[in-house]
């Protein structure tokens, strides 16, 4: 009797990748495959910063080494049925006494095993990239560049984009990654929008990102604010604005309610446009269960087109621009000045950085050498003498207000000054007034109030030394103001 020849692994392996289809399956399985844990262990290393390869490492390749390995069977299937040659086809029989079954059921789970800790490797880092801010921020590099550089200068720069965007929980990860299908698809088609429409639609509640930071409840006490602006003189004098701001808060509990938050404990609601421009009606349940109805005079003239929706009122309503802030050229001019990010010894260098930042250019390029070549050709024009004593402080200069203008402006998505209104304060744009006009009352007569002292108490305005901050600041307004220090 002739004694059955016993395969070795490797004929196992070959005879398994005999067809075309499976042999083919094996080699992209292979190859995606190294790549893939070759770039990860790099990934792990730090040696690897570009998005785009971040992209290709989890998501481009785990697709492929995953259709490679569904490649192998379907080979092996179309293999048995050449096989069978018309007879009926038999599912494999795995019979663990026969050596030669158990050796290939060690070698396809060992070949298993490998596979799933290479997959499980690569779903976890793409989960861990997708979370990203390199991913949020730079994949998309047109689109978003102006939302990342924006974070980038941010009070919150050091938080990730998915725990303000998503936050916790399996629900909003899925909805958010359904929406990002969506946001794909309109950026390789090109039919996203310049600039990007705001506020974002279907944003998770505040009490599931920003509260799990900013407890509502510890919002109490005042804080003095010092906010410094400067003069289009030739000295660039400053004046100092000093007011405590009545943060205030509450506690749903205890009812307890003053100043800014003090919505915290009673329950606010508003229809608005869709922009959140044009407020309409704001209705006020108190805690006790009072409940008061404030309608704009005129509300039932809506603005033409306007699509109204009717909000419990969030963080967002008021704080919508808390990581992705767009400066106004004066509030960033004032600000490089406090910070000496700028010589404010040059003559009228506020007037002219105001002047120069409001000017039209057309990209980045153009706004570099148009900026540096005006200023200097300010001076050289008014005040020569001061090119020739200061010109690295012009230069400097001009370096700073070309660094605002990429800030805040971004041509290729058509954002310029003010396309994005912050709804803090009232300087620039309504903010508090959207409510607070006194042109929303009751049927009563009673107004949402314009009163100022209802928020802040001002200790001075627009002074060039106010007395007050000699006994905040020792010595002043030539102390720690004068060296940057704007809020103590």
């Amino acid at each position: 009797m002739t004694q059955r020849h016993r395969r070795t692994p490797l004929e196992y392996v070959t005879a398994s990748l005999a067809h075309p289809l499976s042999f083919a399956g094996a080699v992209v399985a292979f190859l995606t495959g190294a790549l893939l844990v070759t770039l990860i262990v790099l990934d792990i290393l730090g040696l690897v910063k570009n998005p785009y390869l971040g992209a290709v490492t989890y998501l481009l390749l785990p697709i492929l080494f995953i259709l490679g390995l569904v490649l192998i069977p379907l080979g092996n299937m179309r293999a048995r049925r050449r096989q069978a040659q018309g007879e009926e086809e038999k599912y494999p029989v795995m019979d663990l006494n026969d050596p030669g079954h158990r050796r290939r059921f060690l070698i396809f789970g060992v070949l298993t095993i490998v596979n799933l800790v290479i997959v499980s490797a690569v779903a976890y880092r793409g989960v861990e990239f997708m979370d990203s801010v390199q991913f949020c921020g730079k994949t998309c590099h047109t689109v978003m560049k102006p939302e990342h550089t924006a974070y980038s200068f941010s009070p919150h720069a050091r938080v990730r984009c998915v725990d303000c965007h998503i936050g916790r929980g399996a629900d909003w990860y899925v909805r958010a990654k359904l929406s990002g299908l969506r946001q794909v698809a309109a950026v390789a088609l090109h039919t996203y929008s310049r600039p990007i429409p705001t506020p974002v639609e279907n944003l998770r509640p505040a009490r599931g990102t920003c509260e799990e930071c900013h407890w509502p409840a510890k919002f109490h006490g005042d804080r003095i604010k010092v906010k410094t602006h400067f003069q289009e003189d030739e000295a660039n004098t400053p004046n100092h604005t000093v007011l405590v701001v009545k943060v205030g808060g509450g506690s749903t509990e205890s009812g307890f309610a003053r100043g800014i938050h003090w919505h915290v404990a009673n329950e606010v609601r508003y229809t608005a446009s869709k922009d959140r421009e044009r407020i309409y009606d704001v209705s006020v349940r108190y805690r006790d269960g009072k409940v008061r109805e404030f309608k704009r005079v005129g509300s039932e003239d809506v603005s033409a087109g306007d699509s109204l929706e009717t909000r419990l009122l969030d963080c967002v309503d008021c704080h919508n621009r808390p990581t992705h802030i767009y400066q106004m050229p004066e509030e960033a001019v004032d600000a490089a000045l406090v910070d000496d990010a700028m010589d404010r010894t040059l003559p009228y260098v506020r007037r002219e950085a105001v002047r120069l930042l409001r000017g039209s250019y057309l990209s980045e390029a153009d706004a570099t050498t148009g900026i540096a070549d005006s200023l200097r050709a300010f001076y050289q024009r008014e005040y020569p003498d001061v090119l020739t004593q200061s010109g690295d402080a012009v230069d400097a200069a001009a370096r700073t207000i070309t660094a605002i203008w990429r800030r805040n402006i971004f041509p290729d998505m058509n954002i310029t000054w003010g396309t994005y209104p912050n709804h803090i304060g009232h300087r620039d744009f309504p903010g508090c007034f959207r409510c607070h006009d006194e042109e929303h009352a009751t049927a009563d007569g009673e107004t949402i109030a314009q009163n100022c002292d209802n928020c802040h108490t001002l200790l001075a305005v627009e002074e060039e030394s106010p007395a007050v901050l000699e006994q905040i600041f020792p010595g002043g307004v030539s102390g720690q103001v004068e060296a940057g220090t704007r809020q103590p």
